[in-house]
């Protein structure tokens, strides 16, 4: 799918982003988007179908980009474990550093029933199919180990990471999100890789960071 790049379209998706984090997806009014953007209410609707409409496709240009990004910077790296590491760490700080954007994808999206019965296959399945081929190819140098279906393998990387941001917006925010790289990085290469040596938490705040995820989850899901 290709989308428009004009600087009205961009600047109603940055402004949706703000709008429909501070306000909810049910709360929030397209004539505020506009005015955010600096458009008419009228103009929005030249680019967007509904409200909807507009939540999706912040979905899938924001992917679409963190694909493209992700993809190019893992080409530098020689081995399977860079690979995922860089991965890892790429996903986090995108989210640390666009709060409003953690907070669409990971609590609006999910008000969208489009988005729900879709899962907007093709960016979201480009993502998946990335951590697939990062997994193949830490098998093919030999950093993992071959009998773990690699689908299965890539869903628990995607579930992972999307439950630990998740986790993080839900609680607030009140930790360094970048911080859950290395723990994250040693359940993964442990469970998937051939005898690595566990990974140090990344600093005092990763050795902490154990108790505010906790007690951020409902006691059911502790």
């Amino acid at each position: 799918m290709r989308f428009k790049t004009g600087d009205k379209h961009l600047r109603i998706l940055d402004s949706a982003v703000k709008v429909f984090a501070q306000q909810g997806f049910f709360k929030a009014k397209v004539s505020e988007i506009a005015a955010e953007a600096g458009v008419a209410p009228g103009t929005v609707y030249l680019y967007f179908k509904n409200k909807e409409d507009l939540l999706i496709s912040i979905f899938e240009v924001r992917m679409q980009d963190i694909n493209s990004k992700v993809r190019e910077a893992i080409m530098e790296k020689e081995d399977g474990g860079a690979r995922l590491e860089c991965l890892v760490r790429l996903h986090l700080t995108k989210f640390k550093e666009n709060p409003d954007l953690a907070a669409c994808f990971q609590v609006e999206l999910r008000q969208s029933g489009r988005f729900m019965r879709e899962k907007v296959k093709g960016e979201l399945q480009q993502y998946l199919d990335l951590i697939r081929e990062i997994v193949e190819y830490g098998r093919r140098d030999g950093t993992f180990r071959n009998e773990i279906p690699a689908r299965l393998v890539s869903h628990l990387i995607f579930g992972a990471l999307d439950e630990v941001v998740s986790t993080w917006v839900m609680s607030g925010m009140k930790y360094n999100l970048v911080s859950l790289a290395g723990p994250l990085m040693d359940l993964f290469t442990n469970g998937i890789g051939r005898g690595a040596g566990a990974l140090a938490p990344d600093g005092p705040v990763g050795e902490r960071v154990g108790q505010p995820i906790m007690s951020a989850l409902p006691a059911g899901r502790r």
